[in-house]
């Protein structure tokens, strides 16, 4: 049985490593130009593009590029500039959207792979077979697509590679066919720039057209979200989905979201699939490992039941909830100093999440303690000194001095700490 495919976003370069480290077969993003993610592609120019291709390839994993803006009349030249320099790196495919796209890359290069993007928002055979014919190896289906539709999309094209979403923010729209950010803002969700202006929250009325009376329709005293989609989360599907067979590729959403999601979103969906193929499937394990990013509330979304048959997938109250746990630092590449991203304070417990296949050495010292408890990694700083060898009683996010660790970590390991809640406080 061929493995399914683990594909994260790769937001710059950093995250890009960090999903790399935590099991991510491969990974997707671009640099600014005619990518749906302008204020991620900023984070990457030709050259860091090209040393992030290069480093993704000596780790024996894949990256592609994604070229899946809509262009004006006025873009074209500048796009077929685009797609040679992007070519010439050689990634291991391009992502594009449109029929005028995939004929001028095919033009430019020929031998290049060409994923088809979600926002392409194919849903049946008929238009993949368009698609494939056109020269498309995957296509990335669209969100509101059903498990049942790709099984026969397979049946039809079993040559064609199917690609889905399994994780991250759903849009109010078909992918990216909304108009509110654009109306409101005069940023194009179709060219990148979507302000995500359906998470605001919104305040309705309702006017008698009689007499002229306007009424305030409240859901609480801060409007309503009445836009908002929860977030996607696969995790508890994801054997049904490996069983059917027809999926190439399990998708997660993100390219603008923290390292730690970057992390924590690749570390689950690689266990999930890992223990599907080892026959020790435990869809609660990775449920709790994600719940603790942070998320708009999670729903499965459409892969299992359609779309008229949910009424549980927005999120009426807030744009963005808290995840369970807190970040609070982040081991650098050198694996002898973090950079704090919360609060740090000696001789307090963090525990610590670290890349995939990697294990921790136990150390103690006057700088403090790495130790393992039930199978899970901590440390406990008995003081926090930075790179300079100054001593503080305490470090805060914002510092940006180093701080030395009590032992070698593996590169990118995360510390964090469990969000305490009221409710939590009271328990323990």
């Amino acid at each position: 049985m061929k493995k399914v495919e683990l594909l994260s976003p790769a937001g710059n370069f950093e995250k890009l490593k960090i999903a790399l480290a935590y099991g991510a077969d491969a990974v997707y993003g671009g640099v600014s130009h005619f990518s749906l993610r302008i204020r991620s592609g900023k984070e990457f120019d030709y050259d860091s593009f090209k040393e992030a291709i290069d480093y993704t390839h000596e780790k024996n994993k894949k990256i592609y590029v994604t070229i899946n803006g809509f262009p004006f009349n006025n873009q074209i030249k500048l796009l077929s500039e685009h797609i040679q320099k992007m070519a010439d790196m050689t990634p291991d495919a391009i992502i594009v959207s449109t029929p005028g796209v995939i004929k001028l890359a095919k033009d430019i290069a020929p031998d290049m792979p060409l994923h088809l993007s979600t926002q392409a928002n194919v849903l049946n055979y008929l238009d993949a077979e368009v698609y494939h014919q056109m020269g498309v190896e995957r296509i990335i289906a669209a969100r509101e697509v059903s498990l049942k539709d790709l099984i026969k999309i397979k049946e039809h094209l079993p040559n064609l590679e199917l690609e889905i979403f399994v994780h991250g923010s759903m849009c109010f729209a078909y992918s990216g066919r909304c108009l509110i950010s654009s109306l409101q803002s005069g940023r194009v969700p179709n060219r990148g720039s979507c302000a995500n202006d359906c998470r605001f929250d919104y305040t309705l009325y309702a006017q008698n057209p009689d007499n002229g009376t306007l009424m305030k329709i409240e859901q609480d005293e801060g409007g309503t979200h009445i836009m908002n989609a929860k977030d996607m989360n696969m995790s508890s599907h994801v054997d049904e989905i490996l069983k059917s067979g027809v999926i190439d590729s399990l998708k997660i959403e993100g390219r603008t979201k923290s390292p730690y999601y970057a992390a924590v979103t690749a570390r689950a969906y690689r266990m999930a699939i890992d223990d599907f193929y080892e026959d020790r499937y435990d869809a609660k394990k990775y449920e709790d490992e994600l719940s603790t990013t942070k998320n708009r509330g999670f729903s499965d979304a459409y892969l299992v039941q359609r779309p008229h048959e949910r009424n549980d997938t927005q999120n009426l109250e807030t744009a963005m909830s808290e995840g369970s746990y807190e970040v609070s630092g982040l081991v650098l590449e050198d694996g002898i100093h973090f950079m704090c991203k919360y609060k740090t304070y000696p001789n307090v417990e963090i525990e610590m999440i670290v890349p995939e296949n990697v294990c921790v050495k136990e150390v103690e010292n006057e700088l403090g303690r790495v130790y393992m408890r039930e199978g899970k990694a901590y440390i406990e700083f008995y003081k926090i000194i930075t790179n300079t060898d100054k001593v503080l009683e305490s470090v805060h996010s914002g510092y940006m001095l180093p701080i030395k660790l009590p032992g070698t970590l593996p590169p990118f390991t995360i510390m964090r700490q469990k969000v305490l809640t009221p409710s939590t406080i009271l328990i323990e």
